[in-house]
């Protein structure tokens, strides 16, 4: 986490003295995992699958438990994350960085629980949900790309939802044969 008053950019320079609203910062990071590099999303999508599956394995929910847990936690993760980041992409454009920070990684915490939504509790479709949702935000294949057009925190968090679905889609698929 970032000493308080204190911003770094995404081309890491740093605008001492800014003042931020800290919960929305902690969320919006999630946790202060959006600082990590390389690659923060890759990060926090790792740290989504590892609490994905550490939770609903130390819990041992199975089958739609699971599904209905995960997608839960999808909704107040969404429900969070939008105003949270909305304020940091405000915040951050104010102290002239951008809009859409990669340091914001909240909504691939909320897409990568979509697209493990249906996913058996193992090892093998916990990497394979995390692979495919990876993929899908990375390519954002239509209209993934259109919803990150939508203004503030709803089009940062709408994109990697639809990332996820796309993600769901195919793990749906995959159930069928494994």
């Amino acid at each position: 986490m970032r000493p308080p008053g204190v911003r770094i950019h995404e081309g890491g320079t740093a605008t001492p003295g800014a003042s931020r609203t800290e919960w929305a910062w902690v969320i919006g990071t999630f946790f202060g995992i959006g600082w990590l590099k390389p690659g923060p999303g890759t990060w926090a999508s790792l740290a989504a699958t590892l609490l994905w599956y550490a939770g609903l394995r130390g819990l041992h929910w199975t089958g739609s438990a699971a599904t209905i847990i995960t997608l839960a936690g999808a909704m107040v993760v969404t429900l969070i994350g939008i105003p949270a980041s909305t304020l940091v992409e405000r915040e951050n454009v104010q102290t002239g960085g951008q809009t859409d920070p990669g340091f914001v990684v909240i909504d691939e915490v909320a897409g990568q629980w979509v697209a493990l939504a249906i996913a058996p509790i193992n090892p093998g479709h916990a990497l394979l949900g995390f692979a495919l949702f990876r993929l899908f935000d990375i390519v954002k294949p239509w209209p993934v790309r259109q919803l990150e057009r939508l203004h503030g925190g709803t089009g940062i968090m709408l994109d990697d939802l639809g990332a996820g679905v796309y993600g769901l889609l195919v793990m749906l698929v995959v159930r069928i044969w494994w």
